[in-house]
């Protein structure tokens, strides 16, 4: 190798390749010799076992087995004896003609394992029947429908599980809140389940669009009528395009009859009749007016309440000779919220606490809204001299003939404002008369006090509602929403307020203390009566029925 190679950079092969010469920095060094052990390795772990210590070795572990298997301790023979009794769980029969909501409602108040099999299957053009996805995201939009038209929350259950059993599904969970809706599906023990869920984000009051619903749902829980999935999509379409049945302008017009058949309800006469309707459409339009620029319902039920406040007080202060209190106390009846009252406490007693909660609150926010709006008016008219009588709550005349009348009228325009069907509009009203006839027996000639007779007469309209549901197959909200129109606690509401703006607040708190407990009879009233139709209209039997809640308290 000649000088100028020897300063030649040398390549990566040149390098790899042995040379004895070059030899590695943790090489022995020559004339050093190391003993070594033998059978050892000359590699060993800084973690090994030093020579002469012997490590306890662990004991042998049990064999990996399944979770089902049977300890090794355990005894047949010493076992405590079986929940199960011998002859097994009995099987719970369900009467055929029933009304799937009381089929549903009494598989969803059974464990899972209680459950009964399946009811016909609706297949598709396919073998395997419909993809287990769509099925559920049908079932999530008819209960949307539902919960948004104000359907309780165990009814919604009961249409949602309904949908899925008549597709197949027999494994599922529905559940249902205020504002979210899911539900589960679960083949098997051993596959992963299959969940979807669904917000409500606006709600509005349709009850024609409610029935149909209902129509849905009982022709795909009909064993003779085989709806396809694609056959009930359409039909859903139609449902939720489907216009309202009265047009804007009767449901203003329903507004004012509605106020002014309740300012007779309380005493009035025909010029009351006309301010209280006069007052109830302007705060109707007023409101629409705040809901087209975008306004919270809470606004729009504190501008509502201020003309029938307004046109009461005027009359005060201009000295006409007529019942200013009557004429106010009618346009409250047009915004009291018993619909979401009622659902709010069917959910609270049937165990949907969370979703009884919310509509409580909501009902809350829409009274506040309410209290707002008059006691705003009624302070400006007490500072500019009306003289406005608390007491004038006790000198109500007793006219049954014409307050039956009245009556039947305010069920008939709540009934419209409601949308309801225009073949329900008729039993509802007569509903309506019966509820106002049994609470002015039992409160004037009877003497009873007021909650009694108006829980009495709510749980009769509860009764014929659903008896009259049962009858037409359908939702018992159109029977009964409306026909407890004439029980609500408007003048209770009034006068409590008026006591609050002339700084009466004790007498003020207690007619509103009463006015919450007339609305609490109510809906306890008409939940009642729909429980006592069922307790007595077989479905199986008595000993099979199961209640909403299976604890004790604790």
């Amino acid at each position: 190798m000649t000088e100028a190679e020897d300063r030649k950079p040398r390549s990566d092969e040149a390098r790899s390749t042995y040379d004895p010469e070059i030899t590695s920095e943790f090489a022995v060094p020559e004339g050093l010799s190391v003993p070594r052990t033998g059978g050892e390795s000359e590699t060993t772990s800084e973690f090994a076992v030093p020579e002469g210590t012997h490590a306890p070795q662990a004991p042998s572990a049990e064999p990996e087995g399944s979770a089902f298997s049977v300890p090794n301790t355990y005894s047949s023979r010493q076992a405590p004896p079986a929940f199960t009794p011998a002859t097994g769980i009995p099987a719970v029969s369900l009467v055929k003609d029933a009304p799937w909501q009381d089929r549903m409602r009494t598989m969803l108040r059974l464990p899972v394992a209680e459950r009964p099999a399946p009811e016909p299957v609706q297949r598709g053009e396919e073998e395997g029947g419909p993809a287990v996805p769509r099925v559920l995201d049908l079932t999530l939009r008819i209960g949307e429908l539902l919960l948004a038209g104000g359907e309780g929350a165990e009814d919604v259950e009961a249409a949602m599980f309904a949908v899925c059993r008549s597709y197949g599904l027999d494994r599922c969970e529905p559940t249902v809140t205020f504002t979210l809706l899911s539900i589960s599906h679960q083949p098997s023990l051993v596959d992963d389940p299959v969940t979807a869920s669904r917000t409500v984000r606006r709600r509005g009051t349709d009850y024609t669009r409610l029935a149909a619903v209902f129509r849905l749902v009982d022709d795909l829980t009909d064993p003779e009528t085989h709806v396809s999935l694609e056959e009930a999509y359409r039909r859903l379409v139609e449902i939720r395009r489907n216009r309202h049945p009265y047009p804007t302008w009767v449901l203003t017009a329903a507004t004012g009859l509605l106020a002014g058949a309740a300012s007779v309800l309380v005493g009035g006469d025909v010029i009351v009749f006309v301010a209280a309707a006069l007052g109830a459409m302007l705060g109707d339009r007023l409101a629409w007016l705040c809901a087209g620029r975008g306004l919270p319902e809470f606004y729009q039920f504190t501008v509502a309440a201020m003309p029938p406040a307004a046109v009461g007080v005027a009359f005060t202060l201009a000295h006409v000779d007529v019942k200013a209190s009557a004429v106010i106390t009618g346009g409250l009846f047009a915004l009291l919220p018993g619909r979401a009252l009622v659902a709010g406490v069917q959910d609270g007693l049937t165990g949907f606490y969370i979703t009884a909660a919310a509509r409580l609150l909501e009902v809350m926010y829409f009274f506040v809204g309410i209290v707002i709006g008059v006691l705003v008016i009624l302070y400006f008219g007490v500072k500019l001299g009306g003289t406005l009588n608390p007491d004038a709550a006790l000198n109500i005349a007793e006219r049954p003939l014409l307050q039956i009348a009245a009556s039947m009228l305010l069920s008939l325009t709540f009934a419209v404002l409601l949308q309801q069907e225009r073949s329900t509009v008729l039993a509802v009203t007569l509903n309506g008369g019966v509820a106002w006839s049994v609470y002015g027996a039992m409160h004037y000639a009877g003497e009873i006090s007021p909650v009694a007779s108006t829980a009495v007469a709510a749980g009769l309209v509860g009764l014929f509602g659903q008896l009259l549901s049962r009858y037409r197959f359908a939702s018992a909200l159109p029977y009964t929403t409306a026909a407890i129109g004439p029980l609500l606690p408007g003048s209770a509401t009034y006068f409590g307020l008026l006591s609050i703006a002339q700084n009466e607040v004790d007498k003020g708190l207690v007619s509103l203390a009463k006015a919450a407990s007339l609305a609490m009879a109510i809906a306890i009233g008409v939940n009642l009566g729909a429980e006592i139709s069922r307790l007595f209209l077989r479905v199986g039997s008595a000993k099979k029925r199961r209640a909403a809640k299976r604890t004790r308290g604790f």
